[in-house]
């Protein structure tokens, strides 16, 4: 038997017996913890009294089908991933559950080392999702008890300490070089989260494009080669970070001047 990340727990939903075992002891034999369920009603049933780090759910099923499956576990366990498995008819619905949350889906009869694959991709999934969930928890944690100790309010003027910086929605953990907004992480580059530290360090103030190439990038140049390097680095960080990028209200462009991060949305 093979050896996988702590007997992770799988529930098998599909209405064909064959099918059913049959991939039920294939996943066995790997050494995965699984749960067969023979139709959508079983397996709602059986989310009543355990939980799974992964559901492969048929999508045909007569009664309550796999999309409606789908949408018990997204409401009743969200962070179990899921699997589809369809048949060529029914592929634009197993798009369709993918658009609605699902992981993959895989056309029957699927293979094993397909099968395998996705599986093993799926439950890498949960884990860095897992992950991700307990470093934002941390970094909030950790920003509580700052706020609390300082007797500051996050409303107040922006929160800088060694390690996390937070100003308005934005929140930058820079020993992990994690950056959120809003609670959701920022998937920066290494030269966008520079920039993104160094505009929060210093709010309201204007940085022209050549103070920001020398702290953020490590070298000097001209005012037009500046602003040009810049320019490229500003927007990219306005499409990952601003609402209305055309319109941004937290990195603001002070016409021949630079741009700075604003610590309150401007008036209107």
């Amino acid at each position: 038997m093979k050896q996988t990340q702590a007997a992770a727990k799988i529930l098998v939903v599909d209405d064909e017996p064959a099918a059913r075992l049959s991939l039920a002891e294939l996943l066995s034999l790997e050494g995965y913890e699984v749960t067969p369920a023979a139709s959508g009603e079983e397996a709602v049933e059986l989310l009543s009294g355990q939980t799974f780090d992964l559901a492969i759910v048929d999508l045909k099923m007569p009664g309550m089908d796999g999309l409606d499956v789908v949408n018990v576990l997204q409401k009743v366990t969200p962070d179990t991933v899921i699997i589809m498995l369809t048949a060529h008819g029914t592929l634009d619905t197993a798009v369709q559950a993918m658009r609605q949350g699902a992981h993959d889906y895989l056309l029957k009869p699927a293979n094993v080392n397909e099968i395998m694959v996705s599986v093993q991709a799926a439950l890498d999934k949960r884990r860095r999702e897992l992950r991700r969930h307990e470093l934002l928890s941390l970094m909030q944690h950790t920003l509580t008890a700052i706020t609390e100790d300082t007797s500051m309010s996050l409303a107040e003027p922006p929160v800088v300490t060694d390690r996390f910086l937070q100003v308005r929605e934005v929140l930058i953990d820079q020993q992990k070089h994690l950056a959120t907004f809003r609670g959701e992480p920022l998937e920066l580059t290494p030269t966008e989260f520079k920039l993104l530290v160094h505009l929060l360090s210093h709010t309201d103030r204007v940085l022209s494009p050549q103070e920001l190439v020398r702290e953020v990038q490590g070298y000097e140049a001209d005012h037009w080669e500046s602003r040009s390097i810049v320019r490229v680095h500003i927007r990219r960080l306005r499409q990952k970070l601003e609402p209305d990028p055309a319109n941004p209200t937290y990195i603001i462009t002070v016409r021949g001047a630079g741009y700075m991060f604003a610590s309150h949305p401007p008036a209107t």
